[in-house]
């Protein structure tokens, strides 16, 4: 893929827009993907750059001068771990011969003098070749001096001769004698000597080992020209990177942002097809499910808007026809009359009761007010509102039970649980227009079942009967009784008690609706 001149020329204006504004501003810039993209690209391909500039620029020296004289303190190790073996001076020929480097072994006598024991000499320039008494003990001296171990760098100059007398001509009193961390001056060929003694069984060694060291100076210079290759290709690299990985992140999440603002604009017919890497698949699969649950749910809302329109309507209708003719007409204020009024506006207020429980549960503000109560002669009572129905439409109401059961619970919301049971099996009822309630008592709980004989629930529905808004039948607008608001705040209540609830039906047969308290004595202790 080419990037063009102009977006690479894009990209640093917007950058440099950013910077200005979070250094003039004090404020974090709100800078798009691709800019912060390339930013955290553009640190981490600098870090890495500066490392490597320091460790292969400026420490390469030291590195390999440190790295040198461990390799001697190696040798010297392994020639002193086997010193009083039989085969020693083959093992110091093959160390000497692996490591590129001349070693040369004494032992110390009564007398004071380092006497040669064997050589293995693999450089023709070494310090080592033709090393005399003289130098040898100088070498044992510093070396005791320095804890028994002595690091001398000796400059390698072609003029000079590389041998060494026992008259102590070219003597080695004359070069740098330092300790464990050899440091060059100039830009030389050297020769770093190792010196060390040691204990064998019967008498003290004095072990040589040289080493010719390279000049660093080249080497840097060139490392440093193919660092600053590097460095360029690196940052082309970085900003080609930049550019197409944010085209490629970017651009899915700028079309779900575009389809988000169509949402919150109310149109629920967006669909959001991120596409390219697996988060956003995944966030474009959470939204398009979140956009049908809020299409379901706004359609929902204006059914329940347009229910209630209806329901509101017919009883003020009433109300207002009713209150004009007793207005109008002598005789007609009679109790009759005045009972439908009745009965209206007690609906009217039915229905405003439910719409604030809706806006308590919504708030989160619903509570509980607990106490013991006999939940028997609760629902024997209530059953007192349904005498009309019983009356004028032929309703039947049977409440099967067998002992009376007292429960810890909140008794108001309790009873509106069971009304609103009752009056939804009352609207779905059927021909039978029989509802029958039962109490079932099991060890410490009694359960309270809602029957009705109506058309039953297909079972595909069953599980959203209880959310907010819904409702089975949408050509089913008119209630005998309620107001179709009920089971959502039959669910909240029974949830706030920790109450197990469901639903069982079969269609053409009927629903059975029930739910399940824990039961107390008469004092509101638990059984």
């Amino acid at each position: 893929m080419i990037v063009s001149m102009k977006k690479i020329k894009d990209f640093f204006q917007t950058l440099r827009t950013n910077l200005l504004g979070f250094f003039k501003e004090g404020r974090r810039p709100k800078a798009s993907l691709m800019v912060w993209l390339s930013t955290c690209f553009f640190s981490f391909s600098l870090l890495i750059l500066i490392l490597i500039w320091i460790f292969q620029s400026i420490l390469f020296g030291s590195f390999y001068n440190a790295i040198r004289t461990r390799n001697l303190t190696d040798c010297a190790k392994s020639i002193e771990a086997n010193i009083d073996n039989e085969n020693i001076y083959d093992l110091i020929d093959m160390i000497a011969e692996e490591n590129d480097v001349c070693i040369v072994l004494c032992n110390h006598d009564v007398y004071g003098d380092c006497k040669f024991l064997h050589a293995a000499i693999t450089d023709s320039t070494s310090f080592l070749k033709g090393i005399g008494t003289k130098d040898l003990n100088l070498y044992y001296t510093t070396a005791k001096q320095k804890n028994g171990t002595a690091i001398v760098i000796n400059e390698n100059k072609k003029s000079e001769s590389m041998n060494f007398s026992d008259s102590g001509k070219d003597s080695v009193e004359k070069y740098n004698f330092v300790g464990e961390a050899p440091v060059f001056e100039k830009d030389k060929t050297k020769n770093l000597t190792y010196a060390t003694t040691f204990l064998g069984e019967d008498e003290e060694y004095l072990l040589l080992i040289d080493a010719r060291v390279s000049p660093t100076a080249s080497n840097v210079q060139t490392l440093r020209f193919q660092l600053r290759i590097i460095t360029i290709s690196i940052f082309v690299i970085m900003i080609v990177i930049s550019i197409v990985l944010s085209k490629i992140l970017a651009t899915p999440l700028e079309n779900i942002n575009k389809s988000a603002k169509e949402l919150a604009e109310g149109n629920y017919d967006v669909v959001f097809s991120g596409t390219g890497y697996r988060e956003v698949e995944q966030l474009s699969e959470t939204l398009n499910y979140a956009t049908n649950e809020l299409s379901q749910v706004d359609q929902m809302r204006k059914d329940l808007i347009a229910n209630v329109s209806h329901d509101l309507r017919t009883p003020l209708t009433l109300i207002t026809g009713y209150g004009e003719v007793m207005r109008d007409i002598p005789g007609e204020n009679t109790a009759e009359n005045i009972q439908v009024i009745i009965d209206e506006a007690t609906r009217l207020s039915s229905l405003v009761s439910d719409l604030i429980d809706i806006s308590k549960i919504e708030a989160g503000t619903m509570k509980l007010e607990a106490t013991c109560f006999c939940l028997t002669k609760t629902i024997n009572d209530m059953f007192g509102r349904y005498n009309k129905l019983k009356e004028q439409d032929g309703y039947v109401f049977e409440f099967d039970h067998d002992q009376d059961v007292y429960v810890y619970a909140d008794q108001l919301k309790i009873s509106q649980v069971v009304y609103n049971l009752v009056n939804n099996a009352v609207n779905y009822s059927g021909d039978s227009k029989t509802i029958k309630v039962k109490q079932i008592c099991l060890d410490d709980k009694v359960r309270i079942e809602v029957i009705d004989n109506g058309p039953g629930i297909p079972p595909e529905k069953l599980k959203n009967i209880w959310d907010r808004y819904y409702k089975v039948d949408k050509s089913h607008r008119s209630a005998k009784i309620g107001t179709g608001l009920g089971l959502s705040i039959v669910k909240t209540v029974l949830k706030l008690h920790k109450a197990q609830f469901g639903v069982f039906s079969t269609l053409g047969k009927g629903t059975t609706f029930w739910f399940e308290l824990y039961r107390t004595n008469k004092d509101g202790e638990p059984l």
